[in-house]
């Protein structure tokens, strides 16, 4: 195992830089997710990592070696494709061995890598099975143990739950999450779903063009967002941000929004500087001293109520625990609660 250094890497294609001058450090054993929409540079930062693209510019060390000029299969690391990339003519545990195999080790020794793989991983019976015999989720199992049995210093995930179906998602989350917590190796996983990197992470590199805007513990991003990017990006669904300004209404301060409407202020805080309040659907209650709000949509889950409402011109979502007998068109008094309000600059930087 070994740490990860990252230093003002950056990244262009001919005249355009789609990487900016990244800095990022990663521990020794440590599980981190970089997480961002599309075409945000994720990917290619985590290429660069393992040597698939070669970076513009900066260092990037893994342990104390830099390895910006080292070859992939020199690197000690192992990679996990989202379309796993199995030999379609090799069984399981042939496609487990095969980099083993490629570097001349030993016969006895692949046998007993494998086979610890394949009890870590559940695939014991599936050894002499060929990729087309297997599930979705069983072939990233094996993707999987193929990089384990490489006992590398590092591990790279891209993207490698996005084939799979929802259900299946969740079960092969665990599955990592609990393979990391037994090896202990350093592992570095790229994602678009927020879900995967709150649930999964030590730590969150949120990225947006090229550049990091956040980095965290999952929870540390979700109560604190650096900006408004992060706080909606982080969060399903994501949270509600009303533009405005701060002004005196009778004799209280209010959040004046720039539909007209407004919204109490917690007790402290830089107010006067507040272009943008933020509050998580989670955090609204129903209160007769509330706001009023035109329920548009009712989505009951079964364990929660999802409920989309109409405030002046703007939408609000909120989300309740309870069975809430409400349907479009009631109108419902919403009251966020205080203590769980954002304020955000016009610029969209977290104030406080």
């Amino acid at each position: 195992m070994a740490n990860v250094g990252i230093h003002g890497v950056t990244k262009s294609f001919g005249n355009q830089k789609v990487i900016h001058e990244i800095d990022l450090d990663i521990e020794d054993g440590e599980f981190v997710i970089l997480v961002g929409p599309s075409g945000c540079g994720k990917s290619t930062l985590l290429r660069m990592v393992a040597g698939l693209e070669r970076e513009s510019g900066g260092e990037i060390r893994i342990g104390e070696r830099l390895v910006n000029n080292v070859p992939p299969k020199d690197r000690d690391i192992a990679m996990v494709f989202q379309n796993y990339a199995l030999y379609p003519h090799l069984t399981v545990e042939g496609n487990m061995g095969f980099a083993l195999n490629l570097q001349g080790v030993e016969a006895t020794t692949i046998q007993n890598r494998v086979s610890k793989a394949a009890e870590i991983l559940h695939l014991e019976p599936l050894l002499a099975r060929f990729p087309k015999q297997l599930s979705g989720g069983q072939r990233q199992r094996v993707a999987m143990g193929r990089a384990i049995v490489r006992d590398p210093k590092v591990f790279l995930f891209d993207e490698p739950l996005s084939n799979l179906d929802a259900k299946l998602r969740v079960a092969m989350r665990a599955e990592i999450k609990e393979l990391h917590q037994r090896l202990r190796t350093t592992t570095i996983y790229v994602t678009h779903d927020q879900i995967e990197a709150m649930t999964m992470a030590d730590k969150i590199v949120v990225m947006r063009g090229g550049r990091v805007e956040q980095i965290g513990k999952p929870l540390e991003l979700y109560d604190k967002p650096a900006n408004t990017f992060v706080a909606t990006f982080i969060g399903s669904p994501s949270m509600n941000l009303f533009n405005g300004h701060v002004g005196m209404r009778g004799n209280e301060l209010k959040f004046v929004t720039d539909n007209g409407p407004c919204l109490p202020l917690p007790a402290n805080g830089n107010l006067e500087t507040a272009g943008v309040f933020g509050i998580r659907p989670e955090h609204f209650i129903l209160a007769d001293d509330g706001f009023e709000a035109e329920v548009l949509v009712v989505e009951p889950t079964g364990y929660e109520t999802h409920l989309i409402a109409r405030f002046g011109n703007s939408q609000v979502a909120c989300v309740f625990r309870d069975r809430l007998p409400v349907n479009p068109g009631d109108v419902v008094k919403l009251k966020a609660d205080l203590q769980r309000v954002h304020l955000f600059s016009k610029e969209g930087v977290r104030l406080g």
